[in-house]
């Protein structure tokens, strides 16, 4: 009786060992809080998976998923074709979210400021440097903005939250589009870099006269002030998840491999600085194991993460786009 007691139980052994996995992601900061969220809840509803996620960048993910150093990567900037063809496996982009990114300041005694798209291109190239300039001060009649240094602060790793803020400032400024440009690692005309989006809010926190710009749950996490932006129709948006999923809604085709900008998107009400955020996956798995619990993940996330995106100020994929990410998730190998 106890040698098949015991045979029962090393077999129970056996098959628990053989049904855990142990996932690895790395890449962006950006969504990294319901990223985490997710991935805790995940792991606890399915004994035997461990999902560990490090918060290295967008160009950290691509570089270590492409590279096959890690299960899956995590991407606020869609990666290139290029990048794509010289992945040792083949991936494709799944979209699992919307947010937004905003510009935080910390200017002693003002907590609202209005910014139009031409004054915060020409502050981050370097050439609107005191916060009473007289093109802030037109955008924000009876604000009492003080005669104080502006202190530029952007990201020094290569950074998604970057690649969309970068964007939006590309289709506002032809001066921008034709210097530094869009991208993850642009070469900053001004300024101090932070590492992620941590590391631009505590500089932000830290430096009287500062301006950032990080992911709208990094900005009310750190209680730090962020302004209003001008969108396509003219008006100052606060951000929020209306003005996100407004945004969204621009979108009236979605690609095929779902790579697209919905930055400076029309709409009387759009928030002009809004991204979807991807993670990266493989169409085939190396590991069949793995690759059937990330299926399992990436469905799940769909069908159950979206409800709790909105408690972290994230906007959730539309009904139609989540129908079409679930075919794609589907067709997974």
């Amino acid at each position: 009786m106890k040698k098949t007691l015991v045979a029962v139980v090393l077999l129970v052994l056996a098959l628990s060992a053989a049904q855990a996995q142990k996932l690895t992601g790395a890449g962006a900061t950006f969504p990294y809080p319901i990223y985490s969220k997710w991935f805790s809840e995940y792991a606890a509803a399915h004994p035997g998976v461990e999902i560990n996620y490090q918060p290295i960048g967008s160009g950290g993910g691509i570089r270590q998923v492409t590279s096959g150093l890690v299960d899956f990567g995590a991407t606020d900037t869609p990666a290139s074709d290029e990048q794509l063809a010289a992945s040792k496996i083949k991936l494709t982009h799944i979209p699992t979210v919307l947010g937004a990114v905003v510009p935080v300041f910390n200017v002693p005694g003002v907590s609202d400021i209005k910014f139009s798209s031409d004054v915060l291109a020409d502050i981050y190239l370097g050439k609107i440097v005191s916060w009473n300039d007289t093109r802030i001060a037109k955008d924000n009649p009876g604000v009492s903005l003080p005669n104080l240094q502006i202190i530029v602060v952007h990201r020094s790793d290569g950074s998604g939250t970057t690649f969309i803020f970068t964007d939006y400032l590309s289709k506002v400024s032809k001066e921008w589009a034709g210097g530094p440009g869009k991208g993850a690692s642009p070469s900053w005309p001004a300024g101090v870099g932070g590492k992620g989006n941590e590391g631009v809010a505590g500089l932000v926190r830290q430096l009287p006269g500062a301006i950032g710009y990080v992911e709208l749950i990094y900005a009310l996490q750190n209680k730090i002030s962020f302004g209003e932006v001008k969108n396509a129709a003219g008006n100052f948006v606060r951000a929020s998840i209306e003005g996100v999923t407004e945004a969204a809604a621009s979108v009236k085709q979605m690609p095929a491999d779902y790579r697209i900008s919905i930055t400076n998107a029309p709409g009387a009400n759009t928030y002009p600085i809004s991204s979807f955020t991807w993670l990266l996956v493989p169409l085939k798995s190396p590991d069949a194991a793995k690759g059937k619990v990330l299926k399992d993940l990436l469905s799940w996330i769909v069908n159950s993460g979206e409800s709790e995106v909105q408690t972290l100020s994230y906007a959730p994929l539309p009904k139609s786009v989540a129908e079409k990410v679930l075919k794609t998730i589907y067709s997974l190998q």
